[in-house]
């Protein structure tokens, strides 16, 4: 049987994938398969991967006619996994050798429906240890536990989905696919979910993700119309929130983060196309709109009065019919 499913989604990172093939290989394991999923790059990845299903064991290469994204790309890996856990790598990052056996040996011994891990993050010659914000390591809990405080940093916050690894039993019920055709901020419904439907889950104290931040190609670096898609994927959170039991006390967390994600973007906003930075303002000013107006005013009132006066008059800047990502 098949233990650990790896999914790695690659989209021209020819540059990159060499490196990510080499740590995956390190991390090999007879009863590990590596899911290389080619989301129909144009350079010279499909090649690379072609060559690496021949000689990296375990390993089964998946390619797209038409470009997906990466949401699409994870679920496309999700849907042909045969194993009892379930992993994500990013075609550009990559691994310590051994810290994937080191991964199944802790949630095999800590029996929970997923583990979240810390990871390093690389820019350029930097490097930058970024810590699950969780206090309590190695033990089990409930995750809904972990959504709250509203106003400080909490594990949902906390959405990288390669930073983990999640049981067969958590993909059987729905919980680890992503919403097909999302192409930025795919990870954020995605965590809610989970730490909303899970029963269990632990942090713990295992680095040995490295994530390449600062590539030229990444979505995070072009200021294109993709980058709205933030704004699709938090109504989803704040739609799927407001129908939770519990909504009263975790939809002030929901909407706080949503105000504080259109902020930054508006706070960087010389970086996108100006036909693009027009349809954030406006895009921006109607989500303010739609969320549930008592919960925003004291999500305002509690941030910072820069950002909270600019959001206020976001909202209230009229929003042309029509506007979609």
């Amino acid at each position: 049987m098949v233990k650990l499913s790896v999914i790695v989604p690659f989209y021209n990172v020819q540059q990159y994938a060499p490196d990510t093939l080499r740590s995956l290989r390190a991390n090999a394991r007879e009863d590990f398969e590596f899911i290389l999923v080619d989301d129909c790059s144009t350079d010279g990845t499909p090649e690379i991967l072609a060559r690496a299903e021949r000689e990296l064991p375990g390993a089964v290469h998946v390619r797209h006619e038409l470009n997906g994204g990466l949401a699409t790309a994870r679920n496309t890996g999700i849907d042909k996994a045969r194993g009892e856990y379930v992993t994500f790598l990013d075609g550009d990052d990559w691994l310590a050798p051994g810290y994937y056996p080191d991964l199944v040996a802790a949630i095999d011994s800590l029996g929970c429906d997923f583990v979240r891990t810390d990871h390093v993050q690389c820019t350029a010659r930097a490097r930058l240890v970024h810590r699950v914000p969780v206090g309590r390591r190695n033990t089990v809990m409930n995750p809904r536990d972990a959504i709250l405080p509203a106003d400080r940093s909490t594990s949902v916050d906390y959405a990288y989905a390669w930073a983990g690894i999640y049981h067969r039993r958590l993909v059987d019920k729905g919980l680890v696919h992503f919403t097909d055709g999302l192409r930025t901020a795919e990870d954020r419904p995605w965590i809610w979910k989970l730490h909303r439907e899970a029963e269990s889950f632990a942090a713990v104290n295992l680095l040995g993700v490295f994530y390449r931040r600062g590539v030229a190609s990444s979505l995070t670096q072009i200021g294109d119309v993709r980058q709205l898609d933030f704004i699709r994927a938090f109504d989803q959170v704040i739609e799927e929130t407001a129908q939770d039991a519990d909504a009263k006390e975790l939809l002030p967390k929901a909407v706080r983060t949503y105000c504080a994600i259109i902020s930054h973007h508006l706070g960087s906003i010389e970086r996108f196309e100006p036909a693009v930075a027009k349809k954030l303002k406006s895009m921006s000013a109607a989500a303010l709109r739609r969320m549930p107006q008592d919960v925003l005013d004291e999500a305002l009132d509690s941030m910072d009065l820069q950002r909270a006066t600019k959001l206020r008059r976001l909202r209230r800047r009229p929003a042309p019919a029509g506007v979609a990502a």
